[in-house]
């Protein structure tokens, strides 16, 4: 992910842009009726945010043009839902283009696109999905959060072979190159972020637990103990 700063011809800089503007404005409604009818949310808005940020400032060198990471996007869609996240992923990506030179300003729109959008919305959809299915909490967690990234870096891998397909096979040649690069390194960061994830949402149950039945990820009714648990205590 991270499409470098210049890489992408500027037909598709500027389409990729055009296609992630509603989703971003979208998000920012969002996020302010979230704001204003919940205060409290907003440490755990800075949270995921900060999550977000910390992940995918990891930098591990892929194929030219672009990087491996793991994108933090899972968390925050699970907790505020995804048009919230595509503005948490937006100001992360924003910020990464300027203080840390990952990515860049013209590829903003390609990379929010494929992070801040698509991974966000996948994972959502793969929680949500999991859940509906009788999944444990945690297991929807892992699951949703392993989608939203490793969709990113289909996304990405999509943008590029869109921007420079291969001279004999075309688009879907390109696209089998640098899928099959960006899988080498992705499917085990994805794994390793839906751990992370758990972790941390595991935590939160514990410190956030009101804010999470607020939010709908716990159910307002606690789970009963187990007859074993209750003599014990």
């Amino acid at each position: 992910m991270h499409i470098a700063e210049g890489y992408l011809p500027p037909v598709h800089a500027a389409a990729w842009g055009v296609a992630a503007a509603p989703f971003v404005v979208h998000g920012a409604r969002a996020l302010t009726r979230e704001v204003r009818a919940n205060p409290e949310s907003t440490l755990l808005l800075g949270a995921s945010g900060a999550f977000t940020f910390v992940l995918s400032a990891l930098k591990l060198p892929s194929v030219t043009g672009s990087c491996s990471h793991p994108t933090g996007t899972g968390l925050g869609a699970i907790l505020f839902r995804p048009p919230i996240m595509a503005v948490l992923g937006t100001i992360t990506l924003l910020f990464q283009a300027l203080l840390l030179a990952h990515g860049g300003l013209t590829t903003l729109g390609a990379n929010v696109f494929s992070m801040a959008i698509v991974g966000p919305w996948a994972g959502y959809g793969t929680y949500l999905l999991a859940r509906r299915s009788g999944a444990p909490l945690m297991v929807a967690v892992f699951l949703g959060a392993f989608v939203a990234d490793l969709s990113t870096y289909c996304v990405t891998s999509v943008q590029l072979a869109l921007a420079f397909p291969d001279q004999g096979s075309g688009v879907l040649g390109a696209l089998a190159k640098f899928g099959s690069i960006f899988a080498v390194t992705q499917i085990p960061l994805a794994v390793s972020e839906g751990l992370l994830t758990v972790l941390v949402m595991r935590l939160l149950t514990q410190s956030s637990k009101g804010d999470l039945i607020r939010l709908g990820v716990l159910s307002r009714k606690a789970p009963e103990r187990p007859a074993e648990e209750v003599t014990a205590a």
